[in-house]
């Protein structure tokens, strides 16, 4: 009989539980064991609501305090030396320092997960890298499930995916080369589940939907020729994408079970289904990345076909991926229109569309959840809300005059350097400060009535005017307004945009405590008025300094929006450049001199094969500089990038032709400059000297010494001082010495710069 299975569930909780828990731990208001208590009512609540659901597969260990793949490498006792817990359990709490950093030690790297907004820590591997089990988690919350009447199936993060994420801090380290080490523990890890009563367990490879090299191949038929025997059946998860030319391999690997992404790849099943297999395959029908009600009676009739010809008893049915990158219940937004929820789904009521197709498949009634199905599908499709003609005129209008600016950068730089009379090495932010307790109890009066319009914006006018004063104190040479006017830089914009929508509690996690609220994009986006031109204005007319006005770019408002799913990408995105190009005029007819357009999310869409990524990369490119283009010369455009893999990009993003851009650099050690150095990158950089992510204030000699190994190669002339990312999670004390210190190392190098001529 067809089970229905699910491969991971949010852990933040259905009103953020966990990002309050972890805020407390970290602030030393909740302990170590109240932590663990919170953890541990959420896995039950969470585990209980799978079965209530109808769920047969209900998985564990997909919780994680912070990261799955640092739960991973604390699994494996990958531990840097830094952190000195050499031959101990590794606890949360070195895991926090590792994803945190501590006065001592730098935070781990972190990055993209794949072409997701989820950020996880990446693993370092060193020379004689020494591995050993040393944190029995799977097993115990296996067994903490089994205490509460839940039989799970583990989730591991498979061992060619986890070294695949990894780096080498040294040359000549490869991190595959770290597989063949770990392969005895995980084997551990599956004889203690089996030995525990787990009979299957979920093993995550969605390295197996990329292009693969042949070492990774090779690794990956070694891999499972032992753990596809060592313990429990093994379900092999894959997602994000088709297995492509890596079908033949998935198939002969010595594995019981194999999910497959039917919603990023549904041709794939018929592949699957002409090659024959006698494995248990898992069809992931349902989307775990978009929240868009299924269209159960299409998914019923691929389910159908797959029991026909492979039988029902060796189907599941299942989303498409962890439901990790989706909110938590769509029961909570009482406050969307009703015509809006009849199209969406969350966590909770994918469960019940995975339910239903496995009762369906089993021959049990399920005709009014399908006849509810069709029904919304029809009104959403008729629905007047979603196209607007004149929307459409114009994106269908654009030519490629729109997409370049006047003049090449050498010219655009010498007009910009009359306009804005900067000192060599300027500094300035990437653009938010702290969203400090007072400004958050004044936005959430605000939202409940309790202060007026008037009374909210001149609180926000004085923390805009004591920001300024600030940065001035601080020597800082361009500044920002502070965005504290802005509860998220996409949603902030979302809300002055036609074609978007707004939960109230559709909360996501990007990474850590850190939680999202993504907006819904529904139908076609214009800009009703313009979004940020008064509080430029207001800031510029506090300072002689210049004053970046700040905009979120188009490709970023897509990636971090849930965006609808009847038209390409392409064209939402190329429908919202033309909205925030009409807010870059604005800006400059306001007398803005530079404006950021952030784009932290244009590698976070990159395909994950090689052959797609052209097509993506010219549409995603274009709408940039379409939004980019209508300002004359002197005006200076920054951009921003953030926590992804720039390398495979690099022409890319020359060709955004940005007057300035600023890169996260410094957690990585400025690994990303060798590669703008090798290119040539002809524009102005600004690479991050200070992890904000990481609560610990630099010292002085660390910032001098990732500036000067930038000033190695960016020529003067050409570099920027600045954080790594906005500065909204912090708080002022540590901004302000950091920024100090920033200021310091800048003023540091432009002094030796000086004297040498």
């Amino acid at each position: 009989m067809a089970k229905a299975a699910n491969l991971g569930f949010p852990r933040i909780g259905a009103r953020r539980e966990l990002k309050r828990a972890l805020d407390a731990h970290w602030a030393g208001r909740l302990s170590a064991a109240e932590l663990a208590a919170e953890a541990a009512g959420l896995r039950a609540r969470h585990w209980q609501a799978q079965k209530a659901a109808g769920i047969d597969v209900i998985p564990s260990n997909d919780f994680s305090l912070y990261d799955h793949v640092l739960d991973t490498t604390a699994m494996l006792g990958a531990v840097p030396a830094r952190f000195d817990a050499a031959g101990e359990r590794v606890n949360p709490e070195t895991c926090f320092a590792m994803a945190r950093g501590t006065a001592e030690a730098p935070a781990m790297e972190m990055t993209k997960w794949f072409d997701t907004n989820y950020h996880y820590i990446v693993p370092e591997i060193a020379h004689g890298q020494q591995f050993q089990l040393a944190s029995p988690k799977p097993v115990e919350e296996f067994l903490e499930a089994q205490a509460l009447g839940v039989h799970t199936r583990p989730v591991l993060l498979g061992p060619v995916t986890w070294a695949a994420l990894g780096k080498a801090r040294e040359t000549g380290v490869d991190p595959l080369a770290a597989v063949p080490a770990i392969l005895p523990i995980y084997e551990q890890v599956l004889l203690r589940l089996a030995a525990a009563g787990a009979d299957w367990v979920q093993i995550d490879e969605p390295i197996l939907v990329t292009d693969l090299s042949d070492d990774q191949r090779r690794a990956l038929a070694s891999a499972y020729g032992r753990l596809g025997r060592a313990g429990p059946k093994v379900m092999l998860a894959t997602y994000f994408g088709g297995l492509g030319d890596n079908l033949a391999l998935a198939l002969g690997l010595p594995v019981a079970g194999l999910h497959l992404d039917l919603v990023r790849d549904p041709a794939q099943l018929g592949r699957v289904l002409a090659a024959g297999t006698d494995k248990v395959l898992s069809l992931g029908l349902i989307d775990g990345r978009n929240v868009w009600r299924a269209d159960l009676s299409a998914a019923h009739a691929m389910a159908e076909a797959a029991a026909r010809l492979h039988g029902g008893d060796r189907i599941e049915i299942a989303p498409s991926c962890s439901l990790l990158h989706v909110p938590v219940d769509l029961d909570a937004e009482e406050t969307l229109e009703a015509d809006l929820r009849e199209w969406l789904a969350f966590a909770h009521q994918k469960l019940a569309e995975v339910a239903t197709l496995a009762r369906a498949i089993r021959g049990e009634d399920a005709a009014e959840a399908f006849r509810a199905s069709d029904s919304a599908k029809a009104a959403r499709a008729a629905s007047r809300r979603i196209h607007d003609p004149a929307v459409a005129a114009r994106a269908a209008g654009v030519t490629a005059a729109d997409l370049c600016r006047a003049s090449v950068f050498c010219d655009r730089q010498h007009a910009q350097a009359e306009s804005l009379p900067l000192p060599l090495f300027p500094t300035t932010t990437i653009g938010s400060f702290p969203q400090t307790a007072e400004v958050r109890h004044a936005r959430a009066e605000h939202r409940r009535g309790t202060l007026d319009d008037a009374g909210y914006e001149a609180f926000l006018k004085a923390e805009t005017a004591a920001c300024i004063r600030r940065q001035e104190a601080l020597g800082l040479d361009m500044l920002v307004h502070g965005e504290f006017e802005r509860n998220d830089m996409v949603e902030y914009f979302g809300e002055r945009l036609a074609g978007f929508a707004f939960t109230r509690m559709g909360w996501v996690q990007s990474y850590g405590s850190r939680c999202v609220k993504p907006p819904l994009i529904f139908g076609d986006v214009s800009r009703p008025e313009p979004m940020t031109v008064d509080w430029a204005r207001f800031a510029q007319s506090l300072t002689e300094r210049p004053v970046k006005g700040m905009l979120t770019g188009p490709v970023t408002i897509l990636q971090w929006s849930f965006v609808r799913d009847d038209q390409p990408r392409s064209e939402t995105c190329r429908q919202i450049a033309l909205a925030i190009r009409d807010e870059v005029a604005d800006l400059e007819g306001a007398g803005v001199r530079a404006i950021q357009i952030d784009e932290p999310a244009l590698r976070e869409g990159l395909p994950l094969r090689r052959a797609e990524r052209e097509a993506y990369l010219s549409w995603a490119v274009d709408s940039f500089r379409l939004a980019a283009s209508p300002v004359r010369d002197e005006t200076q455009i920054h951009t921003h990038m953030c926590y992804s893999e720039f390398n495979d990009i690099m022409p890319a993003i020359a060709t955004l032709d940005a007057d300035v851009i600023s890169i996260e650099a410094s957690r990585s050690d400025m690994e990303l400059l060798r590669v703008f150095g090798e290119v040539g990158y002809p524009n102005a950089i600004g690479p991050g000297i200070w992890d904000i992510h990481s609560p610990r204030v630099p010292p002085l000699a660390e910032m001098t010494a990732l500036l000067a190994r930038a000033a190695e190669v960016i020529p003067a002339e050409r570099l920027w001082v600045n954080p790594d990312c906005g500065l909204k999670t912090r708080g002022w004390p540590e901004v302000e010495a950091s920024l100090k210190t920033l200021v310091a190392a800048a003023q540091g190098l432009r002094q030796q710069a000086l004297a040498a001529e």
